[in-house]
């Protein structure tokens, strides 16, 4: 069988032992420096005491160090991964090539989104050059990331949930150029969520104020048994930065839709231990998100949410009346009081409210709001499901069995978890013959079955004596308890992450852009390509002073295809002209179509 892995974000430890405790198989986690997210960095201490808590599920934690590095950084960057591989981490998300050019230890190398993983002979040139996985770009489609399985033998990784990147991952230059604030040094100041003009070639505004570059997140939950059987075996949810609710209630989700998968398919099993039950529904339109979208999966769609870059939440209904203290809603749903409320204001675009009051459909804001009938409400804070995710709000055990037998000073227990590891313990104590054989048999188990808050629940237990005894509660609860550490001290001893000696082959680079896109960044990225046959033409953007005339990004999202302007692949009811401009408070961007790629770029005039 093949084990599907679910990977959660953790903004920190805390967060990542809430994901594996939620049915994470593994967690991705910043290092202390040069990750992607420099909002979510942590001491290696504290990855270490995540590394311990995850591996005794059998769940693995992933640390991301993938910003580009400067020469000046790279000592400091191979202590930090010396450091992670004495902590036992499970592999290393990276982005820099710098670093293959350098003496790292064991530990697997996963290709970070931010290689721009996007074409089959730029993933096969990756395997053959050590990685052990490709973290895939998010804009392939599904007859793509079938066609890369065909012809690789490298671990897929996708993203299956959460926000997403306007342009290609890795080739996003433009928060860097307009604030200095640069994405692949994981301070992107996010200029795709800011409004836009859209102009002509005449400088007349086509569209005003709108979020042209904003798109909806991801969600690919019914795509999961496709991407499964095209070969993907790590499906990712985004959201290092989001809250701790975001986490349980999206993990929560993906792992009882994965484990509703498998249980109807053989092929594929969990690719950790133990069972998780969760004490709520998972409900993904409960949670953050801008409205979600399949994005390319199956081809070319509209994936912006021009209206909003904010979060909308799940829609509630359409406002029938309007009072001066209140307002009546035409919906199926519960409404309480907390809950936030939004709405689209036809000139001031998201606005909200907090309910103070509610008396069946009446609504009672807390403020005086401007709303009028016909106006569809969504809610993107549902009170009472967050006071759910607050509390205990999931467990997660590992089945183990117990045997309790005789022994020449008293009594033996096994027990024996669902990996087959075994501990044992033997108590010193006297055999006291039971006036009542079947109670004391039911009392033993009884206090067996009292796992408490270990991470273990009783599957079976099977009693081997010669006879009925009785053993005293408390001399039960002391085996099973010495029993259950010792077993749990020897899971977390007995796992060794996966150690790889990284074997790289002489291989041509593929074509490709060989200016500041290729992201070289020190001398030893530069060495790395010059090696595998790319003459590097510009350093990295960021060690550049002048961006005019540059591509600030590419992607596959089209404006001209959002609004119905395609000249190929429509039937066109907007006759723009070939020359598009957008245009913010500071800056126009000339936009360039590139039909036979099907790719929008954006240029800084």
């Amino acid at each position: 069988m093949t084990p599907i892995e679910l990977l959660a974000p953790a903004k920190n430890p805390d967060y990542g032992k809430t994901a594996v405790l939620h049915g994470a198989d593994a967690v991705y986690i910043g290092a202390a420096r040069f990750g992607a997210r420099a909002g979510a960095a942590n001491a290696t201490a504290g990855i270490e005491n995540l590394v311990r808590f995850a591996h005794l599920y059998r769940a693995k934690v992933y640390v991301a160090i993938n910003t580009i590095l400067y020469d000046n950084e790279m000592e400091d960057a191979l202590r930090l991964i010396r450091q992670l591989y004495e902590a036992g981490v499970d592999a290393l998300i990276i982005q820099d090539m710098g670093l293959l050019q350098c003496d790292l230890p064991p530990v697997p190398l996963f290709a970070s989104t931010q290689t721009h993983n996007i074409s089959l002979e730029k993933i096969r040139f990756l395997e053959k050059t050590g990685f052990k996985r490709v973290i895939l770009a998010r804009e392939l489609s599904l007859d793509e990331i079938r066609n890369i399985r065909r012809h690789t033998a490298i671990d897929l990784e996708c993203f299956v949930h959460g926000a997403l990147c306007v342009s290609y991952s890795g080739q996003c230059y433009m928060s860097h150029a307009l604030t200095g604030r640069s994405g692949n040094r994981g301070v992107c100041a996010q200029p795709c969520r800011s409004a836009y003009r859209l102009l002509d070639a005449n400088r007349h505004t086509l569209v005003d104020n709108a979020y042209l570059l904003s798109l909806k997140d991801l969600n690919l939950s019914g795509y999961l048994l496709q991407l499964m059987q095209a070969g993907v075996t790590s499906f990712k949810i985004e959201g290092r930065l989001k809250d701790l609710n975001y986490v349980k209630n999206v993990t929560a989700f993906y792992r009882k839709r994965l484990d509703e998968l498998m249980e109807h398919d053989g092929d594929f099993t969990q690719a950790s231990s133990g069972k998780t039950t969760f004490h709520f529904t998972p409900n993904l339109k409960k949670t953050f998100h801008r409205g979600y979208s399949a994005y390319f999966i199956e081809g070319r769609q509209k994936a912006a949410s021009p209206e909003t870059q904010k979060a909308t939440g799940e829609q509630l209904g359409i406002v029938t009346q309007v009072h001066p203290e209140f307002f009546v809603i035409t919906t199926q749903y519960a409404i309480n009081k907390g809950d936030g409320l939004c709405w689209l204001h036809p000139q001031r675009g998201l606005e909200g409210v907090l309910v103070n009051n509610v008396q069946g459909n009446k609504v009672f804001p807390a403020k005086k709001v401007n709303v009028s009938e016909g106006m569809v409400i969504f809610r993107n804070n549902d009170s009472a499901f967050e006071r759910q995710l607050a509390a205990n709000s999931s467990d997660r055990r590992i089945a183990v069995s117990f045997e309790l037998c005789e022994h020449r000073l008293g009594y033996r227990i096994t027990v024996t978890d669902e990996d087959g590891n075994t501990a044992e313990y033997i108590a010193e104590t006297d055999k006291i013959p039971a006036k009542d054989a079947e109670n004391a048999r039911a009392q033993i188990i009884k206090q067996l079955c009292k796992l408490g808050h270990t991470a273990f629940s009783m599957s079976a237990a099977a009693l081997t004596l010669s006879s009925g005894y009785f053993i005293p509660a408390a001399v039960v609860n002391k085996m099973r308890r010495e029993a259950i550490i010792r077993l749990e001290t020897l899971r977390i001893d007995r796992y060794h992450a996966s150690e790889t000696k990284r074997t790289e082959q002489n291989v041509p680079f593929p074509k490709a852009p060989v200016d500041y896109r290729i992201n070289v960044a020190n001398r030893y990225a530069k060495a790395f390509y010059e090696k595998h046959g790319v003459t590097i033409t510009e350093n990295a953007f960021e060690l550049q002073n002048e961006y005019s005339g540059k591509t600030l990004m590419i992607s596959k999202h089209c404006i001209r295809y959002q609004y119905d302007a395609c000249p190929h692949r429509q039937t066109v009811r907007k006759k723009w002209q070939k020359s598009l401009f957008l245009q913010d408070n500071r800056h126009i961007y000339r936009l360039e179509f590139d039909c036979k790629e099907c790719v929008m770029k954006c240029i800084l005039t």
